[in-house]
């Protein structure tokens, strides 16, 4: 459970103080997601090759959404994530996890819980600067969720760095209409993540990849349906964050023939905003457990 001692109120205005979330959808902002993706998986994890342009990019980006984590007392980019989709006008198309893990996956399972193949995405390249990964174990590892990072009941700490990546990735899944989304991750992450309602299902064996990683998936819905009154708050800021940037970004909104939900021509989708607003829509609609 996501530290129910804590309100609406105090967990978004905690996050204002730190960060906002922008999508990267621009050329300019993609530009900058790769950047800080080259800096971490290249110069400071040596996951990937050094790149002369500085930019760490792949054949995925091209049917991705991209998201950018500022701070926001600077502006800096601190932290990005992409959502690599299936072009409805080619769903025969492969993600890298069902490459990497065919061996081993179970397609049933995942093709039951979609309508569509284009309502499939992978969850990918998660990165957070090395000047906020700086506590022990934290420096070997793109990005970071343990249990020190929610503190103790007597002095509470919120990972919000961590909760603005993964929560722009489900809203993001949302605002296009993605319905299951897949990821390779660490266990202890996947245990980590279930403290905020976000539960991982399995579908196939361990394999190496950075480390042992296990292939998962989450139902987006499930996952949203399931987040308590404070993690559907701060969900709900991002994804106005979020719709705020697609609204900017105009055509180049669109990626891999998906549209933004609601957008016909100009408009998209836009949450409410009002905190209480959003507790009372908690308290009518959703469920506590985690």
């Amino acid at each position: 459970m996501f530290l129910p001692s804590l309100t609406e109120l105090t967990v978004s205005e905690g996050y204002r103080r730190y960060f906002t979330v922008v999508p990267a959808l621009t050329g300019d902002l993609r530009t900058r997601n790769y950047r800080l993706r080259h800096q971490v998986y290249c110069r400071e994890l040596g996951f990937e090759p050094v790149r002369p342009d500085d930019l760490e990019c792949d054949e995925f980006d091209a049917r991705s959404l991209h998201c950018l984590v500022q701070s926001a007392a600077s502006g800096q980019d601190v932290g990005c994530a992409r959502l690599i989709l299936l072009d409805p006008e080619e769903p025969e198309g492969l993600l890298p996890l069902e490459i990497a893990c065919a061996a081993t996956i179970d397609r049933s399972l995942v093709a039951a819980l979609a309508g569509e193949r284009s309502q499939i995405a992978e969850i990918s390249r998660l990165a957070v600067i090395g000047s906020y990964r700086r506590r022990q174990g934290e420096q070997d590892r793109p990005i970071s969720l343990s249990e020190a990072d929610f503190g103790t009941s007597d002095r509470p700490r919120q990972p919000y760095l961590a909760l603005a990546v993964y929560l722009s990735l489900i809203a993001l899944a949302r605002q296009y209409g993605v319905s299951i989304l897949l990821v390779l991750t660490e266990h202890r992450l996947a245990i980590n993540l279930a403290r905020l309602g976000v539960n991982l299902r399995q579908i196939g064996q361990p394999v190496d990849h950075r480390g042992t990683r296990i292939p998962s998936l989450l139902v987006v819905a499930q996952v949203i349906d399931g987040m308590g009154a404070p993690l559907r708050a701060l969900f709900e800021l991002i994804s106005h964050e979020l719709c705020q940037g697609i609204q900017a970004a105009g055509a180049s909104a669109v990626r891999a023939n998906h549209h933004p939900l609601g957008v016909a021509p100009g408009t998209t989708r836009v949450p409410r905003t009002s905190l209480t607003d959003l507790a009372a829509d908690d308290s009518a609609h959703l469920s506590t457990d985690a």
